[in-house]
Order: C-alpha cells, then structure tokens, then sequence
C-alpha cells in the first residue's frame, strides 16, 4: 500500500500563513535531542518567546453527540459526564479564542470510526464505501471543527482497510501511523508525520511535528484484514527512527500521538514482542519528546511526567477520557535563544466536556445522519417474555449471555453441516461485556440487541481438545478475586482481578462446571463434565468464539494457535438480531441454560 501524499500538503492557519506538511520522506540524519521544558523555579531565560497549545482527544469510538443510542435518550451516568464532538467543538472555539487560533493545534490519537450504532450505520448500513456512498459523520465533524492530524488506533481497521481508506479520503487531516508499514515493501502505508510551521508577526517561525503511532495488536485483533498486507512493528522501535528524522528537519517541538497506554503492558500475552502500553516506553526511552498524547486505554491522565533515561529531560504525557468526555491541552513555552527556538516548559491539563453545551454547528451538520440511526437502531425485531439484564452477569451465570452462546452455536452448527467437523460438539465462549445491558419484557429493538454486543466482533470456529477448554476455563477464572469460605462477598470486588476487565472473562457453553474462588488462580475449576460425565482430555470439540479472541485478544491460552475451521464477516450482533428475528418470540427457554456457579470448597457463593 503507497503512502498516501495527496493531501496535507500546504495549510494556512488562521493567523499568519502556516505551512504543514505530512509525508514519510526524510533525509537521513543523525539523532537530535529535544531541549525538555524548564525545572519547577528554574529561571525564565531571557529572548523573543512563543505560547504554543496543543489540544488532544481519543477514543472517541463514533460520538459526535451527547446521545446514548442504546438507551435512546441523551447520555448520563453517575459522575456526570458529557459526551460528543460537539461539546469537544466548543471547548475548541473556546481554546482558540482564548489562545489565538494560530497558536493552537488540535489532534486526536485513535479509535474513531467504530464504537457506536452511528458508525457501525455508516460502515455496513448505509457504507461510505458504496458507489456515491455518504460522508462518514466523523470525517463531517472533525472537518469542520479543524483537526490537524489524527493518529490511527487499532479500532480503524474493524471495518477492513477499504472503509479505512474511504475514510481516510474524506478526511481534511492526515490519518498518522509510523509503525503501519507495507508488509511487501516496509515502506510507511499511512503518512508517518505532520509538521506545521506557525507565524507570528516579529517572531521566527516555530515548526511542531506530530509523529503518530498506533497499537501493534493490530497485526493479532484484525488479523483477517491485515495478514499479508500491513505490518505493525513497535512504537519503541519506530519513535526512535522517525523523531531523529523530525528534528533533522528543524522541528522546534516534537509531539507524539500514539494510541498506546501507559502501564507497559499487553492484553495479547506474548504472541509478538510488541508491548501493546508502550507511550510511557516511547518517553523513557526515545530522545527529543517534548508531549504524547495518549490513547488506547480508556483512563484520564491529566498530566503524566517521565524522565528520559538518555536526556535527563522530562517528558509530558497526557490522556483525555474516552468518548469526547474531556479535551487535553498541553500548554508549551518556547523562547528563542542562539538563532532557535526551545521548549522551556510543558504542561498538561484536561478540560470537561461537561462544562458546556453542543456547538450548534455541529447539531445541524450532522442531525440529519443523527435521525437516520436513531429510527434505525429502534426497529422491531421481535418480543421478549421477561425482562433480561446483565447486571449480575459477571458472576452469575445469566440467561441473557446464554443468548449470545446458544447464537454462535446455532451459525456455527449450520455453517460445519456437511463437513468432516460436523459430528464434532459445538461449544461457545461469550463475555459479560456489559453491566447495564436490558431486553426489557415487550417488543426488542435493534438497540436492545446492539447494548448487549457492543463490539464488532464476527464468528470464527476453532478445533479444541477437552485438556485446552480446561486450560482456557482456568485461565479465564483467574478473573475472580480469591474469596475465603466464609469471608464476606462484596460482588463490587469479587472480579477484576488483576485488573482482568470484564470482556476477558469468558462463559462457556456446553459444559458444566464450578469456580471454586476459594482456591488460587490455576486450581479453580472443579466438577467440569460434559455431557453428564467428567470431561475426557482427548475429546475433541468446536469452539465458536469471536475474532478477537480468536486472534488472541486476552492471551486466553491455546485459542490463537488452534485449527481455524471457518470464520465469516457477518458482526455476531447482526448474527443475534437475525436469530431473534427468525424467532419472533425471546424465550429464555429456547436459550437458556445453567453451566456454571461460583463456589467456596464446594458451597455455591450464591
């Protein structure tokens, strides 16, 4: 795949003629370290000096409004958050008023294009790929509230690199990837920078470059569609190639966006040598960062400061919430001293999306495509006998995760009839994604359905032995926090061990078995049949699982090395709706069953 070159080439700031370029070309160059902002109390040195602000947002996952399509009324929870690009559009016109429009940048670093019923409309429903197809709603309104750059996350590849480059065209900004690489040629596949030179009047222009990177787990999550065609080396490895390269150029401020946490850590075990966390890495490790902007994580880091171990020099990391809740501003001091300009100082804060109300440009831009999914997503597909909740999900085995299993079954079965796996038992892995998920007892929406799958996930059916679905139970049980017999149960700390989030624990159909949490991690699952008798280690068995998982997502072991029997594109939310459908009428007795239970040497916990 070509780097992209067509785009981004010149643009004009509002104050002053700015320039900014995007490219992966660059003259080869040794190594040139960042001069890192200025110690608390250290004096102020004397020269012409510049106030420069870098806005940042991420994960922004498809909402432009303050709108919960699942709930089909505008959003809230406890603390009181807002959402939407358009909130995040007024604290922009609010910056850039306050700062002068031409003294600011504003970036994003990833998961844009997946995450709500509006994008998901807008990739399958009504695709921007199709002949005269629209213009995505997030290409709409990034455009027009003036996004410099946008770094990809691993979200932007759910949808194939097709509806990714269709994307991409649409966009006024460059999509940012250095570690995207071409698999045949390892030549960048997504401009790998943006530089932008500011000009004040009196004042040397002062050249920012933004390097983006993106999550190596790319290679393991969407494995489907990039195989063959894109490699994702490590953010380390990539940083410490291209910044040298920025500042040969005579970027004065080097920022990164980088969808990456913080925690140095992986969710896909040790399947590459990546590290999916890898941000704080990148500043301990790669001279010449002045900011990143983190992504990924889903956290709120307002100001986060590490030391280079090179340098000496701090570095200044930040990460806004998720979903449009807060906008990050790095504040950067710059003085001229001996015919170039230094970073003095950096630092990092976070203003609320909550704090004010949507951009009224934004509402009228979008209301249209906003109306399109509001009647979409509040189809009627079928009728419920009772109500089904995920609240208690996570550790009690709940009718309505039993719905998904017994779907996944169902295709699984139908798609092995015929073939040599047919006579296999078919098994299947589904998660508690959700602690607030509803079907309310009545008519079932597609909304319903889409709060209960909130992920993008298709269907893959994999060749597992008795011995790897014990191993992967156990695996998956460690999830639990290890709970006394007798000692009190407080279900708000009963899970997330180890900081496991809820989508790495799985269910699994098809057996029966207890969790004994009195008992370490490793030695948990006890009673495991099948079929009324105890599991036998050889037997064979199709497990239907999601692709990430099956690419192995969570580093469940065995999964990502398994026989692959067959896999398809077909969202396993899609998959839910058209079963539902077919059946008219939700019955738990047509799903439901009960496979597992907690217990404490012996005694159920609940």
């Amino acid at each position: 795949m070509p780097l992209n070159r067509r785009k981004f080439l010149t643009r004009s700031a509002a104050t002053g003629a700015g320039v900014a370029l995007a490219g992966a070309a660059a003259p080869a160059a040794e190594a040139a370290s960042a001069a890192g902002p200025a110690a608390a109390g250290k004096p102020r040195k004397p020269g012409k000096r510049y106030s420069l602000t870098v806005m940042g947002t991420t994960d922004l996952h498809g909402h432009v409004f303050n709108w919960d399509y699942f709930k089909d009324g505008e959003y809230s929870d406890a603390a009181g958050n807002a959402q939407g690009l358009a909130r995040i559009s007024t604290l922009v016109d609010q910056v850039r008023k306050e700062k002068g429009r031409g003294n600011t940048l504003l970036l994003d670093a990833g998961d844009t294009i997946q995450g709500t019923p509006l994008t998901y409309y807008y990739a399958k429903v009504d695709p921007i790929t199709a002949k005269r197809g629209p213009v995505h709603p997030m290409a709409k309104a990034m455009n027009a509230i003036g996004y410099d750059a946008v770094a990809l996350g691993n979200h932007e590849f759910n949808y194939g690199i097709e509806t990714l480059r269709k994307f991409e065209q649409q966009c006024d900004f460059p999509l940012l990837g250095a570690n995207v690489v071409d698999h045949r040629t390892q030549k960048p596949a997504f401009p790998p920078y943006f530089v932008k030179k500011l000009h004040q009047p009196g004042l040397p222009p002062v050249t920012v470059a933004v390097l983006g990177l993106t999550n190596p787990g790319i290679a393991i999550w969407d494995k489907a569609y990039v195989q063959g065609r894109l490699d994702f080396p490590g953010l380390e490895e990539q940083a410490a190639k291209w910044v040298p390269k920025l500042r040969s150029m005579g970027a004065d401020v080097v920022v990164v966006s980088a969808h990456s946490g913080t925690s140095g850590t992986s969710s896909y075990g040790d399947q590459l040598p990546w590290v999916e966390d890898a941000a704080a890495n990148v500043a301990r490790q790669v001279p010449g960062i002045d900011a990143i902007l983190v992504g990924h994580a889903h956290k709120e880091i307002p100001e986060l400061r590490v030391t280079n171990e090179k340098t000496g020099k701090t570095v200044v990391l930040s990460e806004p919430l998720c979903y449009a809740e807060r906008l990050t501003l790095f504040d950067i001091e710059l003085v001229f001293v001996k015919g170039r300009w230094e970073v003095e100082s950096v630092s990092a804060s976070l203003r609320n999306s909550n704090t004010v109300a949507d951009d009224p440009k934004i509402t009228k831009l979008l209301k249209d495509e906003h109306a399109k999914v509001v009647k979409y997503v509040n189809q009627v597909v079928g009728r419920a006998t009772e109500t089904l909740r995920t609240v208690d999900a996570r550790y009690q085995d709940a009718p309505i995760i039993d719905l998904i299993t017994k779907v996944q079954e169902d295709v699984v079965k139908a798609a092995l009839a015929g073939t040599q796996y047919a006579a296999l038992p078919v098994i299947a892995q589904a998660s508690p994604f959700s602690r607030t998920s509803e079907i309310p007892a009545g008519d079932v929406t597609i909304r319903d359905l889409s709060s209960l799958y909130v992920y993008d996930n298709t269907l893959v059916a994999k060749l597992m032995t008795g011995a790897q679905v014990r191993a992967y139970l156990e695996y998956s049980a460690e999830y639990f926090v290890q709970t006394a017999a007798g000692a009190p149960v407080d279900v708000d700390r009963l899970t997330n061990a180890g900081g496991r989030p809820d989508y790495n624990y799985d269910y699994v159909s098809g057996l029966q078995y207890d969790i004994d949490i009195a008992q370490p991690a490793g030695s948990r699952i006890r009673n495991l049949t099948f079929d009324g008798a105890a599991l036998d280690d050889a037997q064979q068995f199709v497990m239907a699982v999601n692709n990430y998982r099956a690419n192995g997502g969570g580093a469940f072991p065995h999964m990502a090395s398994a026989q692959e029997l067959w896999a398809e594109s077909t969202e396993i939310r899609t998959r839910i709706a058209e079963w539902v459908t077919a059946k008219g009428v939700l019955d738990p007795k047509d799903f439901a069953s009960v496979d597992w239970k907690l217990t404490r040497n012996g005694t159920p916990v609940f």
